[in-house]
């Protein structure tokens, strides 16, 4: 994949690909070596990423790589202090920052970048199209549009891509690095509940963690789907002497933070949450992930 983004680049031509891989498959290792290109090159690279705490997980993970080769960073979101935000776009302004990674506030209209060269898109299904071409036209020097490269887990058959996004060459990462066991998919009937529960009370014994994901905040009558809240509770109830974790997207942004910090740290062994957490987190001790109504 890395050398058709290569060939891309060296055309001459704006390259437009759609990266397509399994969870785990090292999407963010191609990503950041095609950011290390343009970088190599004098140019800037961006990367956006639909949430917070996703975008948070790239920058941490990208700085942990890049700072030792020299490289500085700038970090863009919503829920910046101003001084922090004056700061960073000082530095892509002044092309200081080689890369930058951060939400939708990276396409705002006071973000003016140095010369960019690669903009990369995490999990491209949650941005509009609107927001693609506002990324796009943060142009460079001489009226050039930058490299862009978007990135999904989710699969879509080669013909229908190129049907679908026509103007778009689509690379599939296939295989997964070595060594990585097989996804075991269960579906189980919602009167057996017990039966996962008591299951998973032996994962965490084994020290292992688990997310359970509920499809609403809040019970609406109509669909009467168990809610996170109560599903929250009823874990803390029979699962005694375990931390259980609860995320969903009307906290606030330190809360959030402070909930996945803990699970990640591995303090908490079980991970109540909405789909807030649908894109991307790495937590390599989490074994299991329970969806409750997989149907929604």
């Amino acid at each position: 994949v890395l050398k058709e983004i290569r060939n891309d680049f060296k055309t001459g031509q704006q390259c437009n690909r759609l990266i397509q891989g399994d969870v785990g498959s090292g999407k963010t290792m191609v990503a950041m070596l095609s950011m290390l290109i343009a970088i190599d090159n004098g140019f800037q690279a961006c990367m956006m990423a639909p949430t917070e705490i996703l975008a948070e997980q790239h920058f941490r993970k990208l700085i942990s790589w890049l700072e030792p080769l020299g490289i500085q960073t700038a970090w863009l979101t919503g829920s910046q202090k101003a001084k922090e935000r004056r700061e960073a776009l000082a530095l892509i302004e002044s092309g200081a920052a080689a890369l930058v990674v951060g939400t939708h506030a990276v396409i705002q209209d006071k973000v003016r970048f140095n010369n960019l060269a690669l903009a990369i898109i995490d999990e491209q299904h949650r941005f509009g199209v609107a927001q693609r071409l506002a990324l796009r036209s943060k142009m460079t020097a001489g009226g050039q549009e930058p490299h862009l490269l978007m990135m999904t887990a989710t699969p879509i058959p080669r013909t229908l891509a190129m049907s679908y996004y026509a103007d778009l060459d689509v690379s599939t990462i296939d295989e997964l690095p070595p060594g990585r066991t097989p996804i075991v998919t269960r579906v189980v009937s919602d009167h057996r509940r017990d039966e996962v529960v008591s299951r998973i009370g032996a994962q965490l014994q084994e020290g292992r963690q688990v997310y359970w994901v509920c499809p609403l905040i809040e019970e609406s009558e109509a669909l009467d789907l168990t809610n996170a809240t109560a599903t929250h509770e009823e874990l803390s109830a029979v699962l005694p002497g375990v931390t259980v974790g609860l995320l969903h997207s009307r906290m606030s942004v330190q809360e959030k933070r402070e909930v996945m910090a803990q699970f990640t740290q591995g303090s908490m062994g079980v991970l109540v949450s909405t789909t807030v957490i649908e894109v991307g987190v790495d937590v390599p001790n989490a074994s299991s992930m329970v969806i409750e109504h997989a149907e929604r």
